[in-house]
């Protein structure tokens, strides 16, 4: 197997050149850059991943930290992951996704040792142990959605614009006449949860809805999102018949609101209209009509947040939060009341 040694004989450079190369840790002229390459090509050299990241400090590996159902990513997710691939691939990175269920608490002694510079934080909750964790071992993070409050000034963050996209999802069904709105939203303990739901109350005060109109409901872990979409509708709009529209956290879950309906014989939207938080679908077909959605651009989310992350691996004191706004698409699952 060649080595560093064989390399820097023939290409005619020190040791220390090829190894400044390989780790771009001090600048070298282009026509070395390419003749060393090009060496190392015929030699068929790779570097040693240990020797180097011991000597530049760095792994060159940057964490998500994501809470996963049953490791099934939604279209949100393989959205997200797409953004971060982007901006690691351009700035020579690498990711390692962690996933750990919803009952995270007896897994996140183990999340420090991961061998990353450092970590993008998805699923924020209001007592999240996996910051706790983090902030103690010092490790840079960036936070995906609003971080628990007493880290709000304390870390970097990318969030979309949750109160304002309940609010207007809420505003949309108003004001094709529904009164009787479902808010189906993620679990309680998560930040995103609580913006969401401020949002869709202030739009219903601001319609002067009491609150016998409040109709929210937290997804349940303990069951993957179709069977809870599903449950949704056999369990909570049977016995609540003057309900007519419903928003659900994820595409997952209006995919389970669809099937559920087809069930039971009732017409999306005619019956029920639907829309949901998402980033598009991989389940089209089903979804029919098209599903209205407000979609969270999770391209963007990804690039913007390894971005921060790079700039807080520069600069350990930075502190900055990006909105990321979400859009709402019409289609057809929703009509006038």
């Amino acid at each position: 197997m060649p080595t560093i040694n064989d390399v820097a004989k023939v290409a005619g450079v020190s040791k220390s050149t090829v190894s400044n190369v390989f780790s771009q840790k001090r600048p070298i002229s282009e026509e070395v850059r390419k003749r060393v390459l090009e060496v190392a090509k015929e030699l068929n050299y790779r570097p040693n991943f240990v020797a180097r990241s011991l000597a530049i400090k760095q792994t060159r590996i940057i964490g998500l930290n994501m809470i996963g159902e049953k490791v099934k990513f939604n279209p949100f997710h393989l959205s997200f992951i797409n953004g971060v691939l982007q901006q690691c691939y351009l700035n020579d990175y690498r990711l390692l996704i962690n996933t750990l269920s919803s009952d995270y608490k007896e897994q996140v002694v183990n999340i420090s040792s991961d061998p990353t510079d450092g970590e993008i934080i998805l699923n924020p909750s209001v007592d999240d142990q996996r910051i706790e964790e983090f902030m103690e071992y010092q490790i840079p993070m960036v936070i995906v959605g609003r971080p628990p409050k007493q880290y709000e000034e304390l870390l970097p963050s990318v969030d979309n614009n949750n109160f304002p996209a309940a609010q207007q999802a809420t505003e949309y069904l108003l004001g094709l006449g529904h009164r009787h709105i479902l808010f189906c939203n993620a679990p309680k303990r998560r930040t995103v949860s609580i913006d969401r739901e401020e949002g869709y109350r202030f739009a219903l005060q601001q319609c002067g809805l009491s609150e016998e109109y409040d109709y929210v409901e937290y997804r349940d872990e303990s069951m993957n999102s179709i069977e809870y979409g599903s449950h949704i509708v056999h369990n909570v709009l049977q016995h609540q018949p003057q309900l007519s529209a419903i928003i659900t956290d994820n595409d997952k879950v209006a995919l389970g609101v669809y099937r559920a309906c087809k069930e039971l014989g009732k017409s999306i939207p005619n019956d029920l209209s639907v829309m949901a938080f998402s980033d598009g679908s991989m389940y089209s077909d089903e979804l029919q009509p098209a599903l209205t959605t407000m979609t969270l651009n999770g391209v963007t989310l990804g690039m913007e947040a390894t971005n921060l992350l790079l700039e807080k691996l520069e600069n350990r004191d930075m502190i900055k939060r990006i909105t990321v706004k979400i859009d709402l698409h019409e289609r057809q699952s929703c009509t006038s009341k």
